[in-house]
């Protein structure tokens, strides 16, 4: 058995484990269970009542945080050279098509978005195995594939990001970092809730969001109070 550092024992005293907190009180808290030196994400784990088996409850989209991520994301954007000096001037990281192509081939993902032109999917589509895992291949459901690249560029800069519930039903998402202030960590938790609970299909019967809670990279979890995190 794994024995528990001091640390996290410290972490874990903090926190009543059956007690489920309002948003905002989970918000002040998770910035004292941090164990790290570093400044960790707080991320959100929403638990859902969807078979993800089925295509319609198979829940996936995006919401821009309004305080991102308190990370800078590397965007690379494929595309014709018309388009290049449009994702250049919106800040993309990496602009380009053939030559990544053949990056990204070899295993090259250096990169935390993706965003391409409809035309040159065609191109793309074989990067699947590689990008597929990874969560990078562009989509048009996420807004990565797109005529617009200026406008997709600026939105995952300032704070865009693209969630998916798993196999488990679980949607897992970085909201901020341990360094936000809670008002912030609280205000990008209720987007994502927000932005989750529009996107309830019709075909999911009783509970839908079925549990939520709020952890840094290496502290204990605390659960949140799902009814008031919806209203």
């Amino acid at each position: 058995m794994a024995k528990i550092s001091k640390k996290r024992k410290a972490a874990m005293a903090k926190v009543d484990a059956n007690k489920y907190y309002p948003l905002a009180e989970a918000s002040k808290i998770v910035k004292d269970l941090n164990c790290t030196k570093f400044d960790s994400s707080v991320d959100l784990h929403i638990r859902l009542g969807v078979d993800p088996r089925k295509a319609d409850q198979a829940i996936r989209g995006t919401v821009t945080l309004p305080h991102g991520t308190g990370k800078t994301k590397r965007v690379l954007v494929l595309c014709t050279p018309d388009k290049e000096a449009e994702a250049k001037a919106a800040g993309a990281d990496h602009v380009g098509l053939d030559e990544y192509v053949q990056k990204i081939d070899g295993g090259w993902t250096d990169i935390d978005v993706i965003i391409a032109t409809p035309s040159v999917m065609p191109k793309i589509g074989r990067l699947g195995k590689v990008l597929g895992p990874r969560n990078l291949m562009p989509n048009p459901k996420t807004g990565t594939v797109t005529n617009d690249v200026g406008a997709a560029v600026n939105e995952v800069k300032g704070g865009k990001i693209a969630f998916k519930v798993d196999k488990a039903g679980i949607i897992h998402a970085s909201i901020g970092r341990v360094s936000f202030e809670p008002k912030k960590i609280e205000e990008n938790s209720q987007e994502l809730i927000n932005a989750i609970v529009k996107l309830k299909p019709s075909s999911s019967k009783g509970t839908y969001v079925k549990g939520i809670s709020m952890a840094t990279s290496m502290s204990p979890g605390i659960y949140i109070d799902t009814k008031a995190a919806q209203n």
